[in-house]
This record gives C-alpha cells, sequence and structure tokens, in this order.
C-alpha cells in the first residue's frame, strides 16, 4: 500500500490545528458527497477525504501518522534518487500499510471471502461507510449503496461483483452506528450461508450546525448595536428557518435554547442551542470611529472592572 499524504488530502499545511482540519474537511465532504455530486470518482474522493479526517482529527492517530510521514521524509533526504530511496520507499509503504490496518482493519480480511481450503465456511462479513445527511436522519429513509464483493469463478480465479442494496436507513441513527444486513456480505463456500454486510454510519458535517448528541448547535453573528439594543433575528433549521428574539444587553457566547428542532432520538426530538457572537465590523471610517468614541465616552462602561476588586 503506498502512503498517504493526509494533509494534502484535505487540502492543509501539516500544522494546521483541529479547527482548520474540521473546516477543510466540512468543505470537501459536502463537496465530494456522493448523493449531490456529480464529479467522476466523488465517491472514491469522499472516502479519502473520510479517512484523512479520522486520522488527522484524532490526537493520538495524528501524533502516530506524524510519526510515520516524518520517517518518510528522512528517508527521502538520505536516500535520494538512488536504488536505496526505492528501497526506503518500499519500507515505508510497509509501515503505512501496517499503520493502516491498526487504525481501520485489515481491508483484505474484510472483503475476501475464500480460504484456500475444500470446507464449507460461511462467507466474510463485509463492513461500508454510509454518509448520511443530518437532515435524512430525521426520517426513515432509503438509500441506494453499491460495493465490490469478491468471488470465486468455476475456474477458481478470484473476481469481483458489483453489487447493488436499496437501504432502510431508520430515522434517528447516530454517528458510528452500525446497521446490520443478514446475508449481503461475500459468498460462502462449500454451499455455506453468506457473509454480512454493517453498515457504519457516518454523518456528513453540516456548514452551519454541529452535533453535541441529539442537540445541534449553530453560531448566530450579531453586530454590537443588535446585541446592546436587541433584535430578531431569521436563523435555519434542519426543517426551515425561524425568527429568534435577540433580548437587549445580550452576551457573546450566550446560549439561547430552541426546543424540539434538533436531531431525533429514541426519548424525542434533541433541540438547537443558537450560540450568539458579537462581531466587528472590519473597517470603519473616520465618522464611524467618532461615534465609537463618543459611545465610549458616554457610556462609562469597564468590562475589566472586576479585575480591580481582586488585585
Amino acid at each position: 500500500m503506498e502512503f498517504k499524504d493526509y494533509y494534502a488530502t484535505l487540502g492543509v499545511e501539516p500544522d494546521a490545528d483541529d479547527k482548520t482540519i474540521k473546516t477543510a474537511y466540512r468543505k470537501l465532504a459536502r463537496q465530494y458527497h456522493p448523493d449531490v455530486s456529480s464529479l467522476a470518482g466523488a465517491e472514491e474522493k469522499f472516502k479519502e477525504v473520510a479517512e484523512a479526517y479520522d486520522v488527522l482529527h484524532n490526537v493520538e492517530k495524528r501524533a502516530e501518522y506524524d510519526e510515520l510521514r516524518q520517517a518518510r521524509q528522512q528517508r527521502q533526504r538520505f536516500s535520494g534518487g538512488s536504488r536505496g530511496g526505492q528501497a526506503g520507499s518500499a519500507e515505508t509503504n510497509q509501515d503505512f500499510a501496517d499503520f493502516f490496518e491498526s487504525m481501520f482493519g485489515s481491508a483484505g480480511a474484510r472483503q475476501s471471502p475464500f480460504d484456500d481450503n475444500r470446507f464449507a465456511q460461511k462467507g466474510r462479513d463485509v463492513e461500508i461507510e454510509m454518509p448520511v445527511f443530518l437532515e435524512e436522519t430525521l426520517e426513515n429513509t432509503t438509500k441506494p449503496i453499491e460495493f465490490m464483493l469478491p468471488y470465486r469463478d468455476e475456474r477458481g480465479r478470484m473476481q469481483e461483483l458489483k453489487k447493488s442494496l436499496k437501504v432502510k436507513v431508520p430515522a434517528g441513527v447516530r454517528d458510528g452506528e452500525r446497521i446490520r444486513l443478514k446475508g449481503q456480505g461475500a459468498p460462502g463456500s462449500g454451499n455455506a450461508a453468506n457473509g454480512d454486510l454493517y453498515l457504519h454510519i457516518r454523518l456528513v458535517p453540516h456548514p452551519l450546525f454541529d452535533v453535541e448528541g441529539h442537540n445541534l448547535v449553530i453560531t448566530v453573528p450579531l453586530a454590537p448595536w443588535e446585541a446592546a439594543l436587541g433584535t430578531k433575528v431569521t436563523i435555519p433549521t434542519l426543517v426551515g428557518k425561524i425568527q429568534l428574539t435577540i433580548r437587549p444587553n445580550s452576551q457573546s457566547g450566550q446560549r439561547l435554547r430552541i426546543k424540539g428542532k434538533g436531531l431525533i432520538g429514541k426519548e424525542g426530538s434533541g433541540d438547537l442551542f443558537a450560540v450568539l457572537k458579537v462581531v466587528m465590523p472590519q473597517q470603519a471610517d473616520e465618522a464611524t470611529r467618532a461615534l465609537w468614541t463618543q459611545l465610549a465616552n458616554a457610556a462609562g462602561f469597564d468590562p475589566r472592572a472586576e479585575w480591580s476588586q481582586t488585585s
């Protein structure tokens, strides 16, 4: 297995923080999601992006990957374009294959249904990821999937068979949940039963909402005067838009709860939390700065008054 540069896959620098990695993943996952993209190879690209994010957003996995990546760069520097360089590359690829197997399991073991023996044996189980939009979790959904199954032909040669299914995804599924489809895995040998198909649910990151259990969180930007004077803001939900009342003197970071506008759970729907964020204009002319100065003098407000009480 050839080494994969996960940073290049997500289009981020090796020193990117978790927020940058998450933002890049969200953008690419939305772009290449097989349900919305018409680009050639979108599904495969989506899997590559998901694989890269799965490693880089996990502190332990990322540290192990970075160590492997650094070792590979050192081997390339010292070996250059010589035959030794090819050997070093092969060694790195083997190291990466070992790393990949430790992170995701052996793909060959999951997909190859045959053992070289003449006894009846149940087919291997197959595990694949199924991307699901947040909107699709609100009700029962039927989604088409395609995957490859290896099989042995009449001459004993290994072949691959494309299999298509329509899968019922129940409302309220959560990220990481597994759905078992009995008998839809690899064929058994010697008239033994087929293996099972396991679908791993991966919720596609939403550009606006973060997920906290069955609750959703959305950041609501406010101008300083909107936070000070109060206003009404139109905010999106998964099922449409609503009007949210912002009270006067609202604070940045304040969380407003909109009941029942989250994800579906076993005990009912979760809530939507609107987190207020006061945003300053990026530019201001002389007249605007003069007004800010006038406001500062008139308000006589010290946001750090508590500091003087503790010193």
